[in-house]
């Protein structure tokens, strides 16, 4: 039996959402399987192609919703899920009780937990390191945004390593660990630990770029990185830079997108009034209240310059001192 897992790849909630299933799944449906892991982007144009759905079961964990009839298992907790009141009605429509959204969760993991618990009877105990870091990471609840970037805790050097490597395989390769080892354990792996020096260099030296590129006014931070290779960097650097600022919009540039990054700072003494999942969305983009992006192609830098710029001045005039 051959279950393809499809995962939000470049994040960490996406890698332990994928972990949790896996393990959910050999623990309460059957035990006779084999795992396949597929990353999947945010990108301009289509997100899914037919011909990958080739499990025997095709789930996806994290991402948005897909109305294939091979889509046996669907989670997420994303604010922007659907991308057509089409596929929200195929949604509501499913029978198979194998399908779960809810926007109030804060990880995915955890939200999958709390499935495999109340309906299937999975016991998620033994991985609860796992679920509370998807939390802090993906819910961004760090005391400060200087725990955020200063990257002591296991989980966070992980994260680090997820958004940053580019081989396809290295976060196929940790999945089943996060499904079964101590977060502090995979920073010990070789093919973990290899990478980390030179991550946590280019980290540092991405604080220094951002230091020097971001300009915050009206409480939004605004910073162009689409000349650089930088894309995975820490989203909460801004925050650490600017720590008077309520929101953030970054660009950044991959080999197959230019990247808008919407942002709110989780530690500003002013509350965030706009619903960035509702403002990335007007430009094909979501997220959730609180974070989204917009993936443009790679050669619509000019439109995502004009988007950003858009979303800025949108911002910065709600913000009343």
């Amino acid at each position: 039996m051959r279950i393809r897992v499809f995962y939000h790849d470049k994040c960490f909630d996406g890698a332990c959402s994928a972990a949790l299933f896996s393990r959910f799944y050999r623990e309460r449906i059957r035990t006779d399987v084999e795992f396949v892991y597929s990353g999947l982007l945010h990108r301009a144009g289509a997100l899914f192609n037919e011909k990958d759905f080739d499990g025997d079961e095709n789930t996806i964990v994290d991402f948005k919703y897909s109305s294939s009839p091979k889509i046996t298992w669907w989670f997420d907790h994303h604010e922007s899920a659907f991308l057509s009141p089409a596929d929200a009605a195929h949604f509501e429509q499913d029978q198979s009780n194998r399908k779960f959204y809810d926007p109030g969760f804060k990880s995915c993991t955890s939200f999958i937990a709390m499935i495999g618990e109340q309906r299937f009877g999975f016991d998620s105990r033994p991985v609860a390191e796992l679920v509370r870091w998807a939390d802090i990471v993906d819910g961004a609840l760090y005391e400060s945004a200087k725990s955020a970037v200063e990257m002591q805790a296991p989980a966070m050097k992980l994260t680090m390593a997820i958004e940053a490597i580019q081989d396809p395989s290295f976060v196929k390769e940790m999945i089943p660990l996060l499904a079964t080892q101590p977060l502090a354990a995979i920073l010990e792996e070789p093919f973990v630990a290899s990478v980390l020096p030179p991550l946590l260099e280019r980290h540092h030296r991405s604080i220094d770029i951002l230091r020097q590129r971001s300009e915050e006014k009206q409480g939004t931070i605004l910073f162009d990185i689409t000349d650089l290779d930088l894309e995975g960097y820490n989203k909460f650097v801004p925050y650490y830079l600017h720590p008077d600022s309520i929101y953030s919009v970054g660009l950044s540039k991959s080999s197959f997108r230019v990247k808008v990054s919407v942002g709110s700072n989780p530690w500003s003494k002013r509350e965030p009034t706009v619903n960035l999942a509702k403002v990335c969305e007007r430009y094909g983009g979501g997220g959730h209240a609180r974070v989204g992006a917009i993936s443009f192609d790679v050669t619509q830098a000019d439109a995502a310059r004009k988007a950003s710029q858009e979303i800025v001045e949108e911002l910065r005039a709600s913000v009343h001192d």
